[in-house]
């Protein structure tokens, strides 16, 4: 018998594949459900997530919700938007941020969860580490030249973002274009998925 999606869901929220490389534990952040039409596939969760449980619940995800005109009702119904990051689980802190993604979840669970979405009309290619593994060699060189180049992947389903952290500030201010023209269209494109 076919595994639902639920019950995906309850094998992800309970894996603890790499759990002795986690400095806090094991806890799986994600959200999904049938319906979705937008999913979001993001980095890793920050520390502040991992303690609250609650995807995106930081400054990085408000600022997120401002670039895809998304309420936060609208971003946390899971019936409109599916939130998979790269590593469900929160690295832990290196010496410039948090750690990349732990590399076994991506692999182990994407396939699996995308299988039983069949409404996604959009992913959202949060980071480099997203981009790198959704576009593979479609990358461009640089996340900047990757985000530039969106055009190109919006037939394939797929918009590429730079992460929305605070300290990605530096980029937006060198790359005016991104909120001018690029946040602008996000918008109407989200808009027009009728979340």
């Amino acid at each position: 018998m076919r595994q639902t999606l639920p019950q995906l869901l309850n094998e992800v929220r309970a894996c603890s594949l790499c759990a002795a490389h986690l400095p806090y534990g094991p806890r799986p952040v994600l959200q999904a459900h049938a319906a979705a039409r937008l999913r979001i596939v993001g980095q890793a969760p920050g520390k502040k997530v991992h303690e609250t449980g609650i995807p995106w619940n930081d400054a990085s995800g408000r600022r997120l919700r401002d670039w895809l005109g998304l309420s936060p009702e609208q971003f946390y119904d899971a019936r409109k938007v599916a939130i998979m990051p790269m590593g469900f689980c929160y690295p832990g802190r290196g010496a410039s941020g948090d750690l990349p993604p732990r590399p076994e979840c991506a692999p182990c669970w994407h396939a699996r969860l995308n299988a039983l979405l069949p409404n996604v009309e959009l992913t959202i290619l949060v980071g480099r580490h997203a981009q790198k593994y959704y576009l593979a060699q479609r990358c461009e060189a640089t996340l900047g030249e990757t985000v530039k180049a969106w055009k190109l992947y919006l037939p394939l389903g797929f918009l590429p973002l730079p992460h929305p952290s605070p300290r990605n500030q530096p980029w937006c201010v060198r790359n005016p274009w991104f909120e001018a023209d690029l946040v602008r269209r996000l918008r109407d494109i989200v808009r027009s998925l009728a979340l």
